[in-house]
């Protein structure tokens, strides 16, 4: 990765170079072109793009689909981009990266200097101050990276429950359903989660929801995490103790990374990102009481924006520009574009 210095930054082209920001994730892909002020021009949406579950071609196929929006936005080709990068959902390991660079050459970028870091990290980048920190995500499942000053990395695996890192909406919707089987087997106490789940489901009773479950007629998904908000906000025990989990096990992710980077008795932000964390303020609560236990200077901070803009500040970094003078530029820029966007 390369560095930025300050001589690069006051270097003007005669032309405007412009840079992208891809950032695919689980659920949905975007991609941002921005010019050398912060001025946000062109933005692209797309599904999936996770390789884990697309593949490569399916990668490929959402890359060009919201790379070619964000040009068309722009009014430019891909050959003026100057530096450009890509956060990618499901790259875990340093294996994954020549396969991932092959996918990318389809954009046919050619020789623009690039890189390519987990989703995770651009999170980072949109919404810590000073670059570096943790960052946890927290959307369908989790994930937790984080990088210092001189971007050593410090890393979950992202391995959700195989390696005892989960909680997503997914894992979340998960804990629920044992709670609502412990009820039904005696095992826990009565919860408002039963007839919640029975409702969300269409099941006609809890031994019809347990038994459709056991023989797929009914589907977890972390579509119904709303569910489990919406009973703890009612007051109900079993579903507050659920969200007090949730926060508990994100902060220990956050508190496993600052270990590993030896942040604790710094200042740093830790940028929560994705749309887990809307479901109560709860989370963020328990969060901090458990990442205070070990970083007393940890901030945490919402990440309001969408976490491409830290794919275009990594893309800047790449062509020898210091980005954090633009950060916020960008950030302001790129809302009023998609205010216009989705006016």
């Amino acid at each position: 990765m390369r560095s930025w210095n300050d001589e690069a930054f006051s270097r003007r082209s005669i032309m405007p170079r412009y840079f992208l920001g891809i950032d695919t994730g689980a659920t949905k892909s975007h991609a941002l072109i921005a010019d050398e002020t912060g001025r946000a021009l062109g933005f692209g949406r797309g599904g999936s793009g996770n390789p884990d579950s697309v593949g490569h071609d399916g990668l490929a196929g959402v890359l060009q689909e919201i790379v070619q929006q964000a040009l068309t936005g722009a009014g430019i080709s891909i050959r003026q981009i100057a530096g450009a990068g890509f956060g990618i959902a499901g790259y875990d390991w340093p294996s994954q990266r020549e396969p991932i660079l092959q996918t990318l050459q389809t954009l046919q970028l050619g020789a623009t200097p690039l890189e390519l870091v987990n989703d995770a990290l651009i999170g980072l980048l949109a919404g810590a101050a000073e670059g570096w920190g943790v960052a946890v995500v927290a959307g369908t499942s989790c994930n937790c990276w984080g990088w210092d000053r001189q971007r050593r990395l410090g890393r979950m695996t992202g391995f959700s429950h195989l390696f005892g890192e989960a909680s997503g909406g997914h894992e979340l919707v998960c804990k629920a359903i044992h709670a609502v089987a412990a009820e039904w087997t005696r095992r826990g106490p009565a919860t408002r989660l039963t007839p919640a789940f029975i409702k969300w489901a269409g099941a006609q009773n809890l031994e019809d929801l347990l038994e459709g479950l056991s023989r797929g007629r009914y589907k977890l998904s972390a579509a119904g995490a709303p569910v489990v908000f919406q009973v703890a906000a009612e007051g109900d025990p079993v579903a507050l103790e659920l969200v007090r989990w949730a926060g508990q096990e994100l902060g220990s992710l956050a508190i496993g990374v600052i270990r590993q980077l030896n942040f604790e008795a710094l200042d740093f932000d830790v940028v929560l990102a994705g749309s887990f964390y809307n479901g109560s303020p709860l989370i963020g609560e328990t969060m901090r009481q458990t990442i205070h236990t070990v970083a007393p200077g940890a901030r945490l901070v919402r990440l309001t924006v969408p976490p491409v803009v830290g794919g275009v500040l990594l893309g800047m970094e790449q062509a020898g520009l210091n980005p954090l003078p633009l950060r916020e530029a960008l950030i302001r820029s790129t809302d009023e574009l998609l205010a216009v966007l989705d006016g």
